[in-house]
């Protein structure tokens, strides 16, 4: 997503123009016509008066209009943030004051935020010229992520061009992406799930195969998107792959040749399933974080698959190092915090808040504390055992209970609140939420919760207890929260 991977883009244009680079539904726009859409959104770009380091939202709805707008973003070297669709309006418009955004770039109607600009950069660009690439520096913020925190707001995580480009590359070459190699897009754009499925994709000449955000539950559609674009690499979170069996006609998708399970954990039931969905396909579990992306893998060998399933061995110019309680390095067979560095992480947090960012005795470079709990045996395979803190995953999205316990009990009518995250088969994790208050209205705190949570976050059920909320501090202090409908 820096220089280099424009640079691809209009290369590929040039030696397959007719080659589709991104689908969705019926439609299939060729890399002529994306490179011709995203010559014209940098031309509306540069009419706006937006410059270089000038940093930007873009509305993140799924269309291959988003992506040219996302690349034209690229090319003129205007960093952009790329925020939940979900998100509860007054969430949205404190996490662009923090990002420093004063303008929204959008691919189509989008509602109007408070205080924002929003510029709809559609239709053909007022001039033909089109604006040159910007030469770049490895070191420059190319997008902004974003993730759940324990305040309330998500935190804003920097993308710089150099670590982009260091997972493009080792994407492509590990999971054989070339040109012609159609990948399969679940997650939404932002997602860093997308580096793979999108840029990767992109960056290497291959088809981008969207599924679209109001069919995402649809197992059946997905089979035939899957089917009918002879999709290769399909990387999702566990509840796409629950789709897909459930959904499944007895006919195997054999054109899939690598299946990425990632984002949460994926039951042995499900993993009993998918060697005979995907029979052609090697079956990897990978693990990473929004700050530090894809950190390690463990490929599975149908026949012998251990439960829990491990998070597996570092990836080629990954350090990952066990840290005990009292920050001690762990050597050999143990169990503790995980601590990574990779070579596509962020340099940290945007706005401050970085104390996860830390220096290891006697070794180089920053790393990331992860905040999971993992076990590493004497071959050095390592399982997750679960969290230090108050985050679950619900759908593959990191939900910290503790911040919806912070969000109900800033409600004037709530003076206690739990929240716990519930086993679900398809979701993964289910969030409740048990209140105490002076008239309570259940649906006066879903929309309390609907303003400053991402939907995924806002509890399917919300009880008011007459009694003491059990297991959590009284009245406005932190508990923990989670997750989703």
């Amino acid at each position: 997503m820096s220089e280099s991977l424009v640079a691809q883009l209009a290369g590929h244009a040039v030696v397959q123009p007719g080659v589709p680079a991104v689908v969705m539904g019926e439609r299939r726009v060729d890399y002529a016509e994306l490179t011709a859409m995203t010559a014209a959104a940098a031309a509306r770009i540069t009419a706006l008066g937006l410059r270089t380091g000038d940093r930007v939202a873009v509305h993140a709805a799924k269309s291959p209009e988003t992506v040219a707008l996302m690349a034209a973003c690229l090319r003129m070297r205007v960093p952009f943030l790329l925020p939940s669709v979900e998100l509860g309006a007054d969430t949205f418009s404190a996490l662009l004051q923090r990002a420093d955004c004063g303008d929204i770039l959008a691919a189509g109607p989008v509602d109007a935020a408070v205080g924002q600009r929003i510029h709809e950069i559609t239709g053909p660009a007022a001039s033909a010229a089109q604006p040159p690439a910007e030469p770049g520096h490895p070191d420059d913020v190319s997008l902004l992520l974003t993730t759940s925190g324990s305040t309330g707001l998500p935190k804003i995580v920097p993308i710089t061009a150099g670590a982009i480009d260091a997972f493009t590359t080792w994407a492509a070459d590990h999971f054989g992406i070339r040109p012609g190699t159609a990948v399969l897009n679940y997650a939404p754009f932002n997602f860093d799930l997308c580096l793979l499925d999108v840029w990767t994709t992109l960056a290497a000449g291959g088809t981008v195969v969207l599924v679209e955000a109001h069919r995402s539950t649809n197992g059946k559609h997905i089979a035939g998107l899957v089917r009918q674009n002879r999709v290769e690499v399909v990387q999702a979170v566990p509840m796409l792959f629950r789709l897909l069996v459930d959904a499944w006609d007895g006919v195997p998708f054999a054109d899939v040749r690598h299946v990425v399970l990632t984002g949460d954990k994926a039951s042995a039931k499900l993993l009993a399933a998918l060697p005979e969905l995907f029979p052609n396909a090697a079956i990897s579990n990978v693990y990473g974080c929004t700050e530090t992306n894809d950190s390690f893998e463990y490929r599975v060998d149908p026949a012998d698959v251990p439960d829990p399933l491990p998070i597996g061995t570092p990836l080629p110019g990954v350090d990952a190092v066990v840290v005990a309680e009292d920050g001690t390095v762990l050597t050999g067979p143990a169990t503790g915090e995980l601590h990574v560095r990779t070579p596509f992480q962020t340099p940290g947090y945007h706005g401050g808040g970085n104390d996860r960012f830390v220096a290891l005795p006697g070794r180089d470079g920053v790393y990331f504390r992860s905040g999971d709990l993992v076990s590493r045996d004497a071959d050095g395979v390592h399982t997750l055992l679960g969290r230090n803190d108050f985050q679950v995953k619900v759908r593959g999205t990191r939900i910290n209970l503790e911040e919806i316990e912070h969000v109900l009990l800033a409600h004037d009518a709530v003076t206690e609140a739990a929240v716990v995250g519930v086993p679900d088969d398809l979701a993964g994790v289910r969030v409740h939420a048990v209140v105490r208050g002076a008239g309570l209205d259940s649906l006066a705190l879903r929309e309390h919760c609907r303003l400053r949570l991402p939907r995924v976050a806002i509890p399917r059920a919300c009880r008011s207890s007459p009694s003491r909320c059990r297991g959590r501090r009284p009245a406005r202090s932190t508990g923990s929260a989670s997750a989703s409908p």
